[in-house]
């Protein structure tokens, strides 16, 4: 669906997308990276958990939203890539013990 372009600064980083590598570049948003992957989803809804993708790009909507880094939920559309970073897609509701 979505590819980045060539003419995107050089710098390839190596991030993580529920332990899977992903390539992104230098500048990037995680919402962007996602929204390049075979199944471009952030997140489940709580109760449906239907899926649900970056839609905005620009922090208005919430449907970004993505565990970074063991735990913290931030909308990915306003998260810059850097390398090795760690991104869990959310599975539904939270529990209190997680």
């Amino acid at each position: 669906m979505f590819r980045k372009l060539p003419e995107f600064p050089a710098g390839a980083l190596t991030i993580y997308i529920d332990g899977q590598p992903a390539e992104a570049g230098a500048g990037e948003s995680v919402a962007a990276v996602l929204l390049r992957q075979e199944e471009p989803w952030a997140r489940l809804t709580p109760v449906t958990r239907s899926r649900r993708a970056p839609y905005c790009m620009m922090g208005v909507c919430f449907d970004c939203v993505a565990e970074i880094e063991a735990g913290q939920s931030v909308q990915t559309c306003l998260m810059p890539v850097r390398e090795g970073l760690r991104i869990v897609r959310c599975r539904g509701k939270r529990s209190l013990n997680e």
